[in-house]
């Protein structure tokens, strides 16, 4: 089996990591599964958390990532996008998530990939999304 790595482009212009696996007989099947960063996660936990809980923890990683666009380091700003998208993609496969609140789900993904990897077409600043997600942390607390 011939593994490679690629980057795939997704929403306006986040990257995530995928596996491409191609079959020895080089047949035309092709099977593509995203590289989950958070693994333990990916493999359960994830699902049990409540909504709040999933976007609270997204909203850590999108506040990271607003501090060091701020600190102008993008390199560590960048690593904790990447772990945002990769929870938030963890979110908008759960499911659980399913018609309003699974359009909110990619809505929110496309605005965030477009704050920080865009143009700002939405209006939307770095402060702005850790703000939208702040409300999910507090609620996710109160509920605990």
């Amino acid at each position: 089996m011939l593994i490679k790595y690629i980057y795939c482009i997704l929403g306006l212009s986040s990257f995530c990591r995928y596996e491409i696996s191609v079959t020895k007989n080089m047949s035309k099947e092709i099977t593509i599964k995203k590289k989950f960063i958070h693994k333990d996660l990916a493999a359960g936990r994830w699902s049990q958390m409540s909504l709040a809980e999933q976007l609270g923890n997204v909203g850590s990683e999108v506040g990271r990532a607003a501090n060091w666009t701020v600190k102008g380091n993008d390199k560590q700003s960048n690593r904790a996008l990447d772990r945002a998208f990769d929870l938030l993609d963890l979110t908008i496969g759960d499911k659980r998530w399913v018609g309003s609140k699974l359009k909110e789900l990619c809505r929110v993904r496309e605005v965030l990939a477009d704050t920080f990897y865009g143009d700002r077409a939405y209006g939307a600043t770095p402060q702005s999304m850790e703000k939208y997600f702040y409300h999910y942390a507090v609620e996710a607390r109160n509920n605990v």
